[in-house]
């Protein structure tokens, strides 16, 4: 069975996954049959490069994708296009369920950051009120 999995480059501790197709039987760093992407998850935000006719090919052939694989095709919106097209949507239709993907997927990254932003502003402003405290 063929599979799209990561194989794990990069330095220690510094890691950096090519997406491959490969036999389940090859080890996770071993023999492969094609590359099909690029992950850098060291980057803010992760950096994922995808071959969307390879993939789709090796989809359409039977490949299975992993767990963090599929998780990082659906974020890409690779697996929401393959769905509208076996619907049967026509090319306008699909570019504009595609662009409204990609802008909820903008806006929703964009909150994740403010968030972030205040957790670290209020892990602050508690950091020097315990700060002042003790020095009291």
């Amino acid at each position: 069975m063929v599979k799209l999995r990561l194989r794990r480059m990069g330095k220690k501790r510094k890691p950096i996954y090519k997406i491959v197709a490969a036999d389940s039987r090859s080890p996770r760093d071993g023999r492969f049959i094609e590359s099909v992407g690029f992950y850098n998850p060291n980057t803010d935000p992760m950096e994922v490069k995808l071959d969307e006719q390879k993939v789709n090919q090796w989809l359409n052939n039977g490949a299975q994708p992993t767990e963090t694989v599929k998780s990082l095709l659906k974020r890409e919106g690779i697996i929401f296009k393959r769905h509208l097209s076996k619907k049967g949507f026509d090319n306008i239709a699909l570019e504009e369920k595609m662009n409204t993907f990609f802008e909820s997927k903008n806006s929703k990254l964009e909150t994740e950051k403010a968030k972030k932003l205040r957790r670290k502003e209020r892990k602050a402003s508690k950091k020097k009120e315990t700060e002042n405290k003790s020095e009291s």
